[in-house]
C-alpha cells in the first residue's frame, strides 16, 4: 500500500521544521486528528497522547543504490540529538560529494544514535531489490535495539553508533531540563523516505514520507550517512576490479560504466538481476 504525505507536512520549508511537526506528532497523535489513521490504536507500542513534544523519538530511515547495476543497496537509521542539532541537513542528492564527505563527521556527531547497514549484491539478485531495501533497513533499525527483529549480518559490517535507549536519554534529559519532567520511554516514530511502510516493522510504528529526505532532519541525516558510507565502499570495489568507475558513477548505468562492461564483461560485484538489455 502506497502512501501519502501526511497533511501537517504539506507546507513545510525546511528539514528542521519538518522535525519538529514530525515530533509533536510522535508525541501527541491526537492532536492531529485527521491523521490518527496512520496508527493503530492497539497494543505493543501505539503512540500514546499524552506525551510531551520533547520526549518523542523520531527515526529517520533511508536508503541509497536501489538502482545501480552493481554493488550492495545500503540504509541509515537516524536519531537526532535536537531537530536543529545540524541546520546544513538536506537531502543528499542535492548536495555535492565533496560537500557530503564535508558534513559526515558532523552529521555522526549530530545523532544521539545511528546505524548504516546494507544488503548485498546475492541478496538482491535473490529476493529483489526491494525487499533487499527492506532487508537492510531492517538490519540497521535492529542494530540499533529495536525490539522483535531477528536478521542475519550483512556482508558489510554494519556501522553503529549508540542505541534507541542512548537517544532516550538524550532527549529526557534534554526534555527534564526544559520542563522539569519527564514521560518514561518516548514514544518512538519511524519515519520512512518513500511511500511505503517497511515490510516486517509494526506499521503501527511507521510513517512514510514522500520526499522526506528533503522535509524532515532525520531521514536527511540518514540520507547522508548512509550515501558516503556507499560512495566509499564503491571506492573500494574500484580498487578491487579497476577501470569499471565504481569511484565515479557508484554503480549506476552511465554510458562509461555500460562501455565498460562490454570491453572487460561483468564482474561479482554486479547484479545479475539488473543485466541492461543492451549489453
Amino acid at each position: 500500500m502506497k502512501f501519502k504525505l501526511p497533511a501537517f507536512l504539506e507546507n513545510i520549508e525546511s528539514p528542521v521544521e519538518g522535525e519538529v511537526a514530525l515530533r509533536r506528532f510522535a508525541a501527541n497523535p491526537l492532536a492531529f486528528g485527521g491523521d490518527l489513521d496512520l496508527f493503530s490504536a492497539g497494543a505493543n507500542g501505539a503512540l500514546s497522547g499524552n506525551a510531551s513534544e520533547n520526549s518523542a523519538i523520531v527515526v529517520g530511515i533511508d536508503e541509497v543504490g536501489r538502482g545501480p547495476l552493481a554493488g550492495p543497496v545500503v540504509a541509515c537509521a537516524a536519531v537526532l540529538k535536537s531537530p536543529d542539532a545540524l541546520l546544513t541537513l538536506n537531502d543528499s542528492k542535492k548536495l555535492s560529494r565533496p560537500k557530503r564527505e564535508a558534513m559526515f563527521d558532523a552529521v555522526k556527531d549530530a545523532c544521539a544514535c545511528y546505524a548504516i547497514a546494507s544488503a548485498s549484491v546475492e541478496e538482491i539478485d535473490e529476493i529483489n531489490i526491494l525487499e533487499a531495501d527492506f532487508l537492510a533497513m531492517r538490519r540497521a533499525l535492529q542494530a540499533l535495539g529495536f525490539p522483535g527483529l531477528n536478521e542475519t549480518a550483512p556482508e558489510i559490517p554494519i556501522e553503529v553508533k549508540g542505541s534507541l535507549k542512548d537517544a532516550a536519554n538524550v532527549i529526557l534529559n534534554e526534555a527534564q531540563r526544559n520542563e522539569g519532567s519527564s514521560n518514561g520511554f518516548p514514544n518512538i516514530l519511524i519515519a520512512v523516505d518513500g511511500n511505503l511502510k517497511i515490510r516486517g516493522v509494526p506499521a503501527e510504528k511507521q510513517m512514510p514520507i514522500v520526499k522526506g529526505d528533503g522535509r524532515i532532519a532525520s531521514i536527511s541525516a540518514a540520507s547522508i550517512l548512509a550515501k558516503v558510507f556507499r560512495d566509499r565502499y564503491m571506492d573500494k570495489l574500484e580498487e578491487l576490479y579497476p577501470g569499471y568507475g565504481f569511484d565515479k558513477h557508484a554503480g549506476y548505468g552511465t554510458k562509461a560504466h555500460l562501455d565498460a562492461i562490454r570491453r572487460q564483461g561483468f564482474t561479482p560485484a554486479h547484479r545479475k538481476s539488473f543485466h541492461p538489455k543492451s549489453l
